[in-house]
C-alpha cells in the first residue's frame, strides 16, 4: 500500500486506517494490543481514536480506548515513530452528562482541555491529527436526514479554529480535522483558515459504505475542490456488509451474542438497526456471492477503490477479523460488479444515512 497525503499537510498514511472504537468495550486490552502488534505488522501506519471511545460510549469507558493504545506505545519502543496518530475531542454531549457536565458547547478551552488530556492518555508529546468529532451547530448527523434551522448558540467556527491554531503553534497537534461535518462546515473552516492564518482542515471524517453514500451528495464535490481528504468510517455498516445477520437478523440464534448489533440496543436503535438497512445489506452481500467474492471484500473493496475515499477506517473484534479487511486489498470489482451496486443503490438509496 502507498502512502496518501492528507489534504495540504505533511501527513502521510495508509489507504487503510485502524478504528479502535471497540477497545476497551467489546475488546479487552490484550486482545487490543494483539491488533495493534498485527496491523503495524501488516503495514498499516494509521489508527484512529477518540477522548469518547469506547462504543457505545458509557461513563465507565469514557476514555478507555486511548488509555489502551497509551499503554501500547509505552510497552512498544519505536511504535510511535512509526505511526500517524489521529484522536478525536467530542462535541457537544448528546445526552452524555460526563462529557465536560453535559455542555451542549464546544468552547475553545474545552478543545485545549480536551487535547491535553489525550496527550496524557496516549502518552505522546504530539497528536498528528486531532479533529473535532461532530459540530457545534444543528446539523443533521448520525442518522438525521433533514437540516433544522435554529440559531446557532454555541462557540463559533474561528473560535474553534483559534483552539487549535494555538494546538498546532504549541506543537502539540500536527494537523486538524473534522468529523460527521455537513459541506458548509467544511467551507467555513477552510474560508476562515484561510482569512485568518489559522490551521486548515486535513481530512474529514464521515460515514461512508454500501449503505450510506451520503457523502456523494456534494460533500464529495467540497472536499475535492477544497483538496480536503475523506476518512470513511463505518465501512461495513456495524457488521450489516459482512453477511453476518443475513440468515436471521440482528437477534438471530446463530449470530454471534458478541455481534455489535445484537449486544447493544443502543446500536440497534442508530440508522445500521434500521430494517430496510438490513434489506439493502442483504442485497449487496448476496451480490458479492454471486461473483465469487465474500460480503466483506465487496464492502471493502468499495471503499478502497474510491477516488473520494483517503483512507478507510476499519474496526475490529480480533486479529482475524483484522487480517480479513486488510486481505481485501486489492480486490476488483469489474464493471458488471459496479453497475449492479448502482443499480440497488438507485432501487434502496441511502437507507442507512
Amino acid at each position: 500500500m502507498k502512502t496518501i497525503q492528507l489534504g495540504p499537510s505533511d501527513l502521510y498514511v495508509t489507504p487503510i486506517c485502524l478504528g479502535t472504537m471497540t477497545f476497551g468495550e467489546q475488546v479487552d486490552e490484550a486482545t487490543s494490543y494483539k491488533i495493534l502488534d498485527r496491523s503495524l505488522e501488516r503495514g498499516v501506519n494509521f489508527i484512529d481514536t477518540a477522548e469518547m471511545y469506547a462504543v457505545p460510549p458509557r461513563a465507565e469507558t469514557f476514555n478507555a480506548t486511548e488509555k489502551i493504545i497509551g499503554n501500547w506505545l509505552a510497552q512498544r519502543p519505536g511504535a510511535r515513530q512509526k505511526l500517524v496518530l489521529a484522536t478525536k475531542v467530542a462535541g457537544p454531549s448528546r445526552g452524555m452528562p460526563w462529557i465536560r457536565g453535559g455542555s451542549g458547547d464546544l468552547t475553545g478551552a474545552d478543545i485545549i482541555a480536551a487535547c491535553e488530556g489525550s496527550l496524557q492518555r496516549l502518552k505522546t508529546d504530539v497528536i498528528d491529527l486531532y479533529q473535532i468529532h461532530w459540530p457545534v451547530r444543528s446539523v443533521p448527523a448520525f442518522g438525521g436526514i433533514y437540516y433544522q434551522p435554529k440559531e446557532d448558540q454555541g462557540t463559533s467556527i474561528h473560535a474553534q479554529l483559534q483552539a487549535l491554531g494555538s494546538l498546532v503553534k504549541a506543537g502539540k497537534v500536527r494537523a486538524v480535522g473534522l468529523s460527521n461535518e455537513t459541506p458548509y462546515g467544511v467551507h467555513e473552516f477552510v474560508r476562515l483558515a484561510e482569512q485568518h492564518g489559522l490551521p486548515r482542515v486535513a481530512t474529514v471524517q464521515n460515514p461512508y459504505c454500501l449503505v450510506n453514500r451520503s457523502v456523494e451528495n456534494a460533500l464529495d464535490e467540497t472536499l475535492h475542490r477544497l483538496q480536503v481528504s475523506l476518512l470513511a468510517y463505518s465501512p461495513l455498516a456495524f457488521g450489516l456488509l459482512s453477511g453476518k445477520y443475513d440468515a436471521q437478523g440482528l437477534m438471530g440464534a446463530d449470530v454471534s451474542d458478541q455481534a455489535r448489533l445484537k449486544k447493544f440496543e443502543s446500536s440497534r436503535k442508530q440508522r445500521w438497526g434500521r430494517p430496510l438497512a438490513l434489506v439493502a445489506a442483504k442485497r449487496y452481500n448476496q451480490l458479492a456471492r454471486d461473483h465469487g467474492l465474500t460480503p466483506t471484500q465487496l464492502a471493502l473493496a468499495f471503499c478502497y477503490t474510491q477516488w473520494r475515499v483517503a483512507s478507510t477506517i476499519i474496526g475490529v473484534t480480533s486479529v482475524a477479523q483484522l487480517d480479513e479487511d486488510i486481505d481485501a486489498w486489492g480486490t476488483v470489482l469489474n464493471d458488471e460488479v459496479l453497475q449492479a451496486i448502482d443499480a440497488i443503490r438507485w432501487d434502496m438509496r441511502d437507507p442507512a444515512q
